[in-house]
């Protein structure tokens, strides 16, 4: 099987041209060459194939072979691969996802893609429709018991479910790897969740960690920054447009109220290209 590997902001996908390649069983394909030892090592696989709806279509699968609705930084890499690997001349694409058709605008430098802006739809708030158990209809600093602790949340699907908690500590001292699981598998959540850790710095900046469903802490999410953007503001910590500091670089996001979308701007980086007998 032909691959390319990519990242968008260290968030690592093994991507696959299915107008070229057959893709048998890709859950399992996404477990092998997930695998950091003994496979290609990356956060999941996706593939690329043609779409009847949208200009492509993109089938996502996590580490541990789950398959995804969405995932911002890896429809960032769709958006680089089908322009530099010569699939489209066009700068404004469309992507269909599980989560629905995406939009994608590029920003060219000698021929080659090195920012793409993602207008990533509406934020779902509506708690049975993320999905989140809770007695009001959205799911805004709402109280959640985890950890031996009580937090607030503020939930958003950005057509994957988030749950994003502000911290009042430093996002780098916190014990992620302990608490993340506990919030993905909780109860309240029947579809498990993502869940974003936010330290805010000012009204335009905030950091951020991410412990991904299926996948565990990653340097980068997407949709997770969009959710994160779209929780700030509605808490009122910071403004519509801001900058998130990830682990594997930044991105800014711009929740536009007036017309309730969300829109993602950030790098894509091809890795290696490669072959990989399955």
């Amino acid at each position: 099987m032909r691959f390319t590997k990519m990242h968008g902001l260290g968030n690592d996908y093994v991507y696959v041209n299915c107008l070229k390649e057959k893709v048998e069983n890709p859950a399992e394909v996404s477990i092998k060459v997930s695998d950091r030892h003994f496979g290609i090592g990356s956060d999941g696989l996706i593939l690329i194939k043609p779409s009847d709806k949208a200009d492509f279509r993109m089938d996502m699968y996590n580490a541990d072979g789950s398959q995804a609705e969405m995932c911002g930084n890896g429809i960032r890499c769709v958006g680089k691969y089908v322009y530099d690997y010569g699939l489209t001349k066009k700068e404004h694409i469309s992507v269909e996802t599980l989560a629905g058709i995406k939009y994608l605008d590029f920003t060219i430098e000698d021929g080659k893609v090195v920012l793409v802006t993602v207008d990533m739809g509406e934020p779902e708030l509506k708690a049975s429709l993320i999905p989140v158990l809770c007695d009001q209809e959205e799911a805004v600093k709402e109280p959640i018991a985890a950890a031996g602790k009580n937090w607030e949340m503020t939930c958003v699907s950005m057509g994957n479910p988030h749950c994003v908690i502000f911290l009042d500590q430093p996002v780098k001292d916190f014990p992620l790897e302990q608490v993340g699981p506990l919030f993905e598998n909780h109860e309240r959540f029947p579809k498990r969740i993502n869940t974003e850790f936010i330290e805010v710095l000012d009204r335009h900046t905030v950091n951020m960690r991410v412990w991904e469903r299926g996948s565990g802490e990653t340097m980068a999410c997407g949709t997770g920054a969009c959710a994160s953007a779209v929780a700030a503001h509605l808490c009122g910590y910071t403004e519509e447009e801001i900058t998130l500091h990830l682990l594997g670089g930044d991105l800014k996001v711009r929740w536009d109220r007036e017309k309730n979308r969300v829109y993602m701007t950030g790098p894509a980086t091809v890795v290696f290209d490669g072959d990989i007998q399955l």
